[in-house]
């Protein structure tokens, strides 16, 4: 699965000049928290959230009345708060990828990238649904963890079992195991039971760390 697979096509952005005012309304419109910022000519130059705009707002001391506090901020345009460093990714990466970028740089979004043209935004809204279909959330059977050793054919031996069961993989996760000779993995199953599995699992002589119904 890569990036351009779950991105949001429908761009909704703002341009340097736009007010605080105008890109407030618009985020509140869209029920969005982040607007790109594109210059005259489509290039992205900020990236403007709705914490930014917050925080550009005056506080809640000031002395001024409402009709000053509305003039000031219709002056105050998106390119005096927005990011201008702006943290991208390439339309064609690995959803991975962009989920530990995303986590180094501590964003919540990242604005898509095809050369110099912005094709998209993915948020971490789109890689939690990402998360849900790799481990086949939406579809019911039987789930269970279990410790394998770290050398190849594990998992060939565990999908023959599973198909001699006549049960069916719906989803399979690796993780680092217990210590390095381990590996963990996470399998999801259909059309076997809670007790095939956990005697599959003593036949194959691996550790079963949990097993549940969902």
């Amino acid at each position: 699965m890569i990036v351009s697979d779950l991105m949001s096509k429908n761009l909704i952005y703002v341009n340097p000049e736009t007010s605080v005012t105008d890109a407030r309304a618009l985020m509140t419109k869209e029920n969005v928290n982040k607007l790109p910022v594109l210059d005259r000519d489509n290039r992205l130059v900020g990236i403007v959230t709705k914490n930014d705009l917050s925080k550009a707002a005056p506080s809640a001391a000031t002395t001024l009345d409402m009709y000053e506090l509305s003039y000031l901020l219709s002056k105050l345009t998106v390119e005096k708060v927005m990011v201008k460093h702006v943290v991208t990714v390439d339309h064609n990466e690995v959803i991975e990828e962009a989920a530990r970028i995303m986590a180094d740089k501590k964003v919540g979004c990242l604005p898509v990238m095809n050369g110099d043209l912005l094709v998209g935004i993915i948020t971490e809204s789109d890689l939690f649904k990402a998360f849900i279909e790799i481990f086949g959330a939406r579809h019911h059977g039987i789930r269970f963890m279990c410790e394998v050793s770290e050398k190849p054919g594990e998992l060939a031996k565990m999908s023959q079992s599973i198909a001699e069961l006549g049960g069916n993989i719906v989803s399979v996760v690796t993780s680092e195991g217990s210590d390095v000779s381990k590996r963990r993995v996470t399998c999801k199953v259909t059309h076997v039971t809670s007790a095939q599995i956990q005697d599959m699992v003593k036949s194959l002589d691996i550790t079963l760390v949990c097993i549940r119904e969902i």
